[in-house]
């Protein structure tokens, strides 16, 4: 089990207070970070080990935040980034490419599905998901079809915090209202699992129900309105459910008869986290366009993109006019573009994606005798390495926990204390790097274990 013993100084202590006064922590509440080890700093990383400015370990159970595929600590990815900065360490993304962009681009070009073969490269997640959107609009424009200015985006999904991305996402974890009105032209539809109470659990649909509702609802709209549905091959927002071949396939035929682009976000999915290197791999589809970033680089270096197919990439080529529309100062810079290339060959030579379909297999196995060992084990779901736990207060009932349980902040804290960082609550997100090998995951159910056990004591559940 990973070190949870805290050794307090002098130093640390001001660390936090300057860190308290001074630096903003995204989403945060501020109460909740005065809180004791609300504030934590993480000081360094070595595989899959996070060691916090007390000395203390732990095994970063979510990658980051879905990031680090070849581990923490790559010397030798810090290495690429020292030597191409010592190069050239920026070039203008407007007037000119640099040999890191273009090695990139033409290396993607060789994992991505067959028909994607050119890359814009900018800068996270919700900014290839706003680019896609925007692509998508404009390849209707350029094409004389002017009206189709209408997204689809599924209910439960997660695309990004930027104003056009929070538009698109249809997750509980965030909240809008204080933005609205928001991008108009998003129109929500259920995702694979349906929505609110009418829940395939409680329904007895399945997703293939659903891949018709979405058909309908574009009939609805009117096909001619609609320039791109948007969708994760596997949501890990939506409980990491992976859906059937056939209702990705009823949406990719869907999408073709009525013009309509389809839009993969793999941010998440994408660079081996499923066990493929795209998720969309694992249904046969080829989408139109494919956002990227997190795993592109393992956090090594700010970077993302958006893959483009053949037929998307030809309706910008032709008169001044036709150019797509903007750009990033930061995009396609040179130290990320060769950082991320250096991380591929990593996952390629390591066969890292591979080890996230056996070893995620081998997870899953692990996560699934939890049910037998804990009654508020509810459900386990996922595939390679992107996996999730349910807890529910009564599994046979259905009887969720309540608010006044505090499963956010308990089962965190909880988590913490057997050496375990990850995202918490009533489900419990895991998606370990990719170097993660089987001692290491039996350590990881075991930490997950005891916090449960700890859950079940503090809330009296016998």
């Amino acid at each position: 089990m990973a070190s949870t013993v805290k050794k307090e100084s002098a130093s640390t202590k001001n660390l936090i207070e300057r860190g308290l006064e001074h630096l903003w922590l995204h989403t945060a509440q501020y109460n909740d970070l005065i809180k004791d080890d609300g504030f934590l700093v993480i000081e360094r990383g070595d595989g899959i080990y996070l060691d916090d400015i007390h000395g203390r370990r732990y095994i970063d159970a979510m990658s980051g935040l879905w990031v680090v595929a070849a581990g923490h600590g790559r010397q030798i990815l810090a290495d690429i980034a020292a030597e191409q900065m010592s190069k050239l360490s920026f070039a203008n993304p407007f007037a000119y490419a640099t040999p890191p962009a273009v090695d990139l681009a033409a290396k993607l070009a060789s994992l991505t599905p067959s028909t994607v073969n050119k890359f814009f490269f900018i800068n996270s997640g919700s900014e290839a998901v706003e680019t896609a959107v925007r692509m998508a609009k404009q390849y209707h424009y350029n094409r004389g079809d002017t009206k189709r200015y209408k997204v689809i985006s599924r209910i439960g999904s997660y695309h990004g915090t930027t104003l056009g991305a929070m538009a698109l996402n249809g997750s509980d974890g965030l909240n809008r209202a204080p933005f609205e009105p928001l991008m108009p032209g998003v129109v929500q539809v259920p995702n694979t699992n349906g929505f609110g109470s009418l829940t395939n659990e409680k329904t007895g649909l399945d997703d293939m129900f659903w891949a018709q509702y979405i058909e309908e609802r574009i009939k609805f709209e009117r096909p001619e309105t609609i320039a791109a549905l948007i969708a994760e091959p596997i949501s890990t927002s939506n409980g990491n459910r992976v859906p059937s071949k056939a209702y990705w396939e009823h949406l990719r035929k869907v999408t073709e008869e009525h013009g309509i682009l389809l839009i993969h976000d793999e941010v998440i999915n994408g660079f081996g986290r499923t066990g493929r290197w795209f998720a969309s791999e694992h249904f046969g589809i080829e989408p139109d366009l494919l956002t990227m970033a997190k795993q592109i680089s393992s956090g090594y270096a700010p970077i993302a993109a958006v893959g483009v197919s053949d037929k998307v990439a030809e309706a910008f080529v032709g008169e001044k006019k036709h150019a797509f529309v903007g750009g990033s100062t930061w995009g396609a810079h040179p130290v990320s573009c060769a950082v991320a290339l250096a991380n591929i060959d990593i996952l390629e030579r390591e066969r890292l994606p591979e080890n996230s379909s056996a070893t995620g297999e081998y997870l899953g196995t692990q996560l699934e005798a939890l049910k037998s060992k804990h009654q508020i084990v509810a459900e386990t779901s996922g595939i390679g390495l992107m996996r999730s736990i349910t807890l529910k207060r009564n599994p046979d009932t259905g009887e969720e926990f309540t608010e006044e349980d505090e499963l956010g902040s308990r089962v965190t804290r909880l988590l913490l204390e057997a050496g375990i960082l990850s995202r918490a609550g009533a489900s419990i997100q895991l998606a370990p790097p990719l170097v993660i090998n089987r001692e290491e995951v039996d350590s990881l159910v075991e930490g997950i274990s005891q916090a449960i056990v700890g859950l079940e004591a503090e809330l009296e559940i016998s």
